[in-house]
């Protein structure tokens, strides 16, 4: 049972050998273990600082992002609207070409049945102008004695005559 109750004696070398220790890991010990744990400390707190600004750095670019984003989205719209605006005058200029080349044909076909009409008019009225000629030839040359057998004699040629 001696072991369990300290002595006097042991009490004091332990006390001394404790403070031998302690006196020689406070000189040689503490100094770097201090120093590692400032290192520790300082490099954490840097990695926290970087990451904190490595974090603001992400929400301004996504901030920037999202500002981009918006922006192309704005001129995609932008184009697709003049886009539209070019195909539908595109399509009005068609249109109105097209009636005025409808407009041109039409006065052109107007203008072709005109000639073809005034040509036939005229042949007609030649045809006609044969006739009377050669109407009144035959009458010319046929002497007919009285007005009623030249009457009778005309209105049986007219009726005789076949117009083209």
């Amino acid at each position: 049972m001696d072991l369990l109750q300290p002595h006097l004696g042991l009490f004091v070398w332990i006390l001394l050998a404790f403070i031998v220790v302690f006196l020689l890991l406070k000189k040689y010990a503490w100094g770097p273990i201090l120093k590692g744990l400032d290192e520790r400390e300082n490099t954490i707190a840097g990695s926290i600082a970087l990451a904190e600004k490595v974090k603001l750095e992400m929400v301004q670019l996504k901030g920037e992002n999202e500002a981009l984003l918006a922006a192309a989205r704005e001129e995609r719209a932008t184009m697709i609207k003049e886009a539209k605006a070019t195909k539908d005058k595109m399509i009005a200029d068609a249109k109105e070409e097209a009636k005025i080349q409808a407009a041109k044909i039409l006065t052109e076909a107007n203008a072709a049945i005109q000639h073809q009409k005034m040509a036939a008019i005229t042949d007609i009225k030649n045809q006609v102008g044969k006739l009377v000629v050669e109407v009144s030839e035959k009458v010319l040359r046929r002497e007919l004695a009285n007005k009623n057998e030249q009457e009778t004699f005309i209105n049986q040629l007219a009726q005789e005559i076949k117009l083209n």
